[in-house]
């Protein structure tokens, strides 16, 4: 499926450490390694070592010492990528990295695009699509949960689901096409309570997974977190406070905040993509006004409000503007300034949020509010527990098993869950069974782009095409 060339790249990041490393893969990897490397006796021995060994020696290129290193043979099919591979331990520096890498392409080896070793991996059927995107997934993942949902899909967990469901439908076109290939020896008679019974299961375990989706979203993106409140009621000195650091300009002047200001914490395990928003209040100040207007609509496309209350100046308009745009969203409302003379109680907030979203109270979602005191730390503690059980459903855990990370899953689970749903329509339409099989193939397909076995190659070249060099 590829040009069978020996490719090579730095596998470790281009940067001062103490190791580096160059990978080199195909058919001619430890000839090329074999041409640079020599023993300390200064022999070349990597032909004639055993597989999965590690030898110490020096890179040599003219009778000059590059550096002094240590070489991992691993012989094909036993290696990442299927093929014969060589791996070159030397000192960190991006200097000699490059020094030792351009010698190994002096000897006719190629260099490896992005993530042209994952994807030989996949071609040579080491592993199956869902796994060569969790390689990536492992590198990008920011916290623990996220890691640990990769590293399950890594270990095949997703690719086994997918086929479990694959070979209970494709068993079932066979039977359909056996039946009307040969009706005198196979009988579908009573057959369609049977598939439907069958598809009840699979629709079940499909929508399960695709129930994580959202949740797989979170993990691996973080959640959209907006800050929002008149001016000068403790939102920057709240983003101040998550980061740890003086992200935000805090003055006695209102409307200091302009512009949105963007920054990702990580609160008990869970990534939190906060963005601190102008003050909204009316004004008539052209560039305020154009702030105000940037924090209502990232507010629109939040996952979750921190709505800031001054809770030592009295509610006004502003306070029910911004309570009415909030709606279907998840809002935590913060009356700040605690240690301050309370002029606004968390009733008083609570009767103005029933006034303004009274079908949100009828539907049972009032909003949790909390007393803090950003300035002094009171209850910032209960505040950081109450953001991450928003988002802790019982489905998000170390625990879990399996979690939709990846759009193109998503995509292509829906797909095949609403194939599904076809074929048990037509069974309830009571249309002929050869319906049933042309919806059924669509859902084995659908599923089939998740482990790779329905892609073209130019779908292939984009996913791997996005993975960082020397993967």
């Amino acid at each position: 499926m590829y040009e069978n060339t020996t490719i090579a790249a730095i596998a470790s990041g281009l940067t001062d450490s103490g190791i580096g490393i160059i990978r080199i893969s195909g058919e001619n990897a430890i000839e090329a390694g074999d041409n640079l490397f020599r023993s300390p006796s200064g022999n070349r021995i990597l032909k004639n070592v055993e597989s999965h060994t590690l030898h110490y020696g020096y890179i040599i290129e003219n009778d000059i010492v590059i550096d002094e290193v240590m070489a991992v043979v691993m012989k094909g099919p036993r290696s990442f990528t299927g093929e014969d591979t060589v791996e070159i331990q030397c000192h960190g520096g991006p200097f000699v990295m490059k020094r030792i890498l351009n010698a190994v392409l002096g000897s006719g080896v190629k260099l490896a695009a992005p993530g042209e070793f994952t994807k030989r991996a996949f071609l040579n059927g080491r592993i199956d699509l869902s796994r060569a995107e969790a390689v990536m997934d492992i590198i990008r993942s920011q916290n623990e949960y996220a890691l640990h949902s990769s590293l399950n899909q890594l270990k095949g967990s997703l690719e086994k689901k997918i086929r479990d469901f694959r070979d209970e439908i494709i068993y079932e076109i066979a039977f359909i096409e056996s039946a009307l290939d040969d009706p005198e020896h196979i009988s579908l008679e009573g057959y369609t309570g049977k598939l439907d019974h069958k598809l009840e299961i699979l629709l079940d375990g499909i929508g399960k997974l695709l129930s994580t989706a959202d949740d797989g979203r979170l993990i691996q993106e973080g959640v959209n977190t907006v800050i929002v409140g008149k001016p000068n009621v403790g939102k920057s000195s709240l983003m101040n406070f998550l980061t740890e650091e003086e992200s935000a300009i805090v003055t006695e002047v209102a409307g200091t905040t302009r512009d949105a200001l963007r920054e990702t914490v990580i609160i008990n395990g869970i990534n939190f993509n906060i963005v601190d928003t102008a003050g909204i209040r009316h004004t008539e100040d052209t560039v305020e006004k154009i702030g105000v207007e940037r924090a209502k609509k990232l507010a629109q496309d939040a996952d979750l409000i921190l709505y800031v209350i001054d809770g030592s100046v009295s509610l006004d308009e502003s306070d029910r503007n911004i309570l009415s745009g909030l709606k279907d969203k998840k809002v935590i409302i913060l009356l700040n300034k605690s240690d301050l003379s309370g002029v606004v109680t968390k009733e008083d907030v609570l009767d103005l949020f029933r006034e303004v979203l009274p079908e949100r109270v009828s539907a049972g979602k009032e909003p949790v509010i909390l007393n803090i005191s950003i300035k002094n730390g009171e209850g910032t503690e209960e505040f950081k527990n109450s953001v991450s059980e928003m988002f802790h459903h019982g489905e998000i855990s170390v625990n879990s098993e399996i979690v939709i990370t990846n759009v193109r899953h998503k995509e292509a689970l829906q797909e095949a869950y609403d194939s599904l749903k076809l074929v048990r329509e037509s069974i309830a339409g009571e249309l002929p069974e050869d319906f049933y099989s042309i919806d059924l193939m669509n859902a084995y397909a659908s599923l089939g782009r998740i482990i790779g076995e329905e892609v073209d190659d130019d779908l292939v070249d984009e996913i791997f095409s996005k993975f960082c060099m020397g993967k």
